[in-house]
């Protein structure tokens, strides 16, 4: 009796196979990851060009189609000439001036869709080839219960510009962009903890609790930046280091409830977002000191100093970019810094926690 139930056992998956799985399971959320990053981007250049009320409809399939014919084009002209971003700012815009606008929200939007197809085939794939461990199919699932979110918010956004607004509401921008960098975190940290080799060397906490805590300070950084995007505040108090020729303009506080200034008075939101700056980088290179002299593992002091040096960096663009009135170019080089930063954070926190684990 025993051989025969011994016989009907299903056989272990040997242990490279295991490996393999992982291995690829981990490139494919990265690629994901990257495609995030790209969709940040366009996602900074639709607004950076005031494409983003060009399509005042949401049709999630039938929108993957672009208008083919004349009578097309002059259709979605007619619906965006309905809106107030036309008839306040915008009158007498050609088609030609549509279309180019419309280009980018349609890039947008189908890079959007593309992404999603790329996350769902691969992942019912690897499932159903038992490539993706049980504990780690709620957690990949949840990613794409929160693209497909990230898809309504956008839309949420949107709206909130067709019908009393010239633009979108800036608490809705920053939603969205953060929604968007909160998934990218959640992708890498996945993609990390799928990786087959990991230092047997456990880090202090203190160097582990910094870690994690750089990936927050980078995410609130980028929330109040989708402020200063949504309000256009990177277009005023163009100078650095002072604003109105202070370090500490007056201003701050004329809106009422004092707590509104936070995120609808320009000279405090772009204040408060220098002052994230510089939090953000006084964090990074304490941080980094601080892994030079007590980290164990020397991969963990390299991660922490280039960490370090993306804030320097990011926030040298920022200084340009502000300086020269956010123009296409740096503002775009502004955004893809933050999540080129985001993500290395996340790797290094990851990496960090994981020292110590054997599997």
């Amino acid at each position: 009796m025993s051989s025969v139930t011994a016989l009907r056992a299903p056989a272990p998956v040997p242990a490279v196979h295991h490996r393999r799985g992982e291995a690829a399971v981990r490139a494919w959320l990265w690629v994901v990851a990257v495609m995030i990053i790209g969709m940040v981007v366009v996602g900074g250049a639709t607004r950076l060009t005031q494409s983003g009320l060009s399509i005042t409809e949401w049709k999630p399939i039938h929108g993957v189609i672009p208008p083919l014919s004349a009578a097309e084009w002059a259709e979605e002209f007619a619906k965006y000439q309905r809106i107030p971003e036309y008839r306040e700012i915008n009158r007498g815009m050609s088609l030609d001036d549509f279309k180019f606008i419309f280009w980018w929200e349609w890039s947008h939007r189908l890079l959007g869709r593309v992404i999603g197809v790329v996350f769902l085939v691969p992942f019912v794939a690897f499932a159903a080839a038992g490539w993706i461990r049980r504990d780690m199919l709620p957690r990949i699932g949840a990613l794409f219960l929160l693209g497909g979110l990230q898809g309504a918010v956008g839309w949420w956004m949107v709206a909130s510009g067709l019908v009393e607004r010239t633009d979108v509401s800036q608490y809705r921008l920053a939603t969205h962009l953060t929604l968007a960098c909160f998934i990218l975190v959640a992708t890498v940290w996945t993609a990390e903890s799928l990786r087959a080799e990991r230092s047997r060397l456990a880090e202090i906490p203190r160097l582990v609790g910094w870690s994690k805590l750089l990936v927050v300070a980078v995410l609130v950084q980028i929330f109040l930046g989708g402020l200063v995007a949504g309000l256009d505040a990177g277009y005023v108090y163009n100078t650095w280091p002072l604003m109105e020729g202070r370090l500490v303009p007056d201003g701050l506080w004329f809106l009422s409830p004092w707590w509104l200034n936070f995120f609808e008075n320009h000279l405090t939101v772009q204040f408060v977002h220098r002052c994230g700056a510089y939090l953000v980088l006084a964090l990074a290179v304490v941080h980094a000191l601080d892994a030079r002299r007590e980290a164990l593992d020397p991969a963990t002091e390299r991660r922490a100093l280039l960490v370090a040096a993306l804030v320097s960096a990011q926030a040298a663009v920022g200084v340009a970019t502000l300086l020269a009135v956010v123009p296409l170019s740096l503002g775009l080089a502004h955004q893809f810094m933050a999540v080129v930063v985001l993500t290395a954070a996340t790797v290094h926190a990851r990496r960090t926690a994981d020292g110590g684990r054997t599997g």
